[in-house]
């Protein structure tokens, strides 16, 4: 008898009329009708099944490809939304603020050069540098969104208060200070700025990311 090609390839055992009868080669046969191995050894997938017509049905993604196309969408998702708010909103960015789109960038690039590479070693070691660019973005969010919320003391000009001297030490770090603060949030939603919404989609996408990568089919 004649295991079947590969595993759930056909629904409840029975094939649509007018379909295309599977050839030698597909079911695994040599060209004489017999088994081409009969050790028991499990079938090997296959990519695709036929249906009416003659078109050929994809095979589900594999949970590699599915974190792989996250990796590429969220970033660039976030970076839409980062310069429209910017160019649309009038909404400008601070010194922080590019500080979370610079891994978004990195991660769009490395997630582009994983689809050539794919599933092998090198194609899931640029995915995990993607997907940990993801989560330093989120990292700084959380840091930029505690500024924010006067709950620690900011490292940049733009957050720092002026430290004290003369009145022309003063005046000299007045106007070196940025326009843009980066300890006042210019929107909130629900009390959450710009830099809380970066942590939050970025440090769950990418984990999200990490769940779809090790998921069993």
């Amino acid at each position: 008898m004649i295991s079947p090609p590969c595993k759930g390839g056909v629904r409840g055992g029975s094939r649509r009329r007018g379909a295309r009868r599977p050839s030698a080669e597909f079911l695994g046969t040599t060209g004489q009708g017999s088994p081409e191995s009969s050790s028991g050894s499990p079938p090997t997938p296959c990519p695709s099944l036929e249906r009416e017509g003659g078109s050929a049905i994809p095979a589900p993604m594999t949970g590699f490809a599915q974190a792989r196309l996250a990796a590429l969408l969220l970033p660039s998702a976030l970076m839409l939304g980062a310069l429209g708010s910017q160019f649309i909103g009038g909404l400008f960015p601070c010194e922080m603020c590019h500080w979370q789109r610079w891994p978004h960038e990195a991660a769009i690039a490395l997630a582009l050069f994983a689809f050539p590479l794919g599933d092998k070693r090198s194609g899931r070691i640029v995915l995990a540098l993607a997907i940990v660019a993801i989560l330093i973005s989120g990292a700084i969010g959380v840091f930029h969104a505690g500024v924010e919320y006067h709950w620690w003391q900011g490292i940049t000009r733009c957050s720092a208060p002026p430290s004290g001297g003369s009145e022309g030490d003063l005046l000299a770090q007045i106007m070196a200070t940025p326009m843009i603060q980066c300890d006042v949030p210019q929107w909130t939603l629900f009390g959450i700025s710009l830099a809380g919404f970066n942590a939050i989609f970025s440090i769950l996408g990418g984990l999200g990311a990490i769940a779809l990568w090790k998921r069993k089919p």
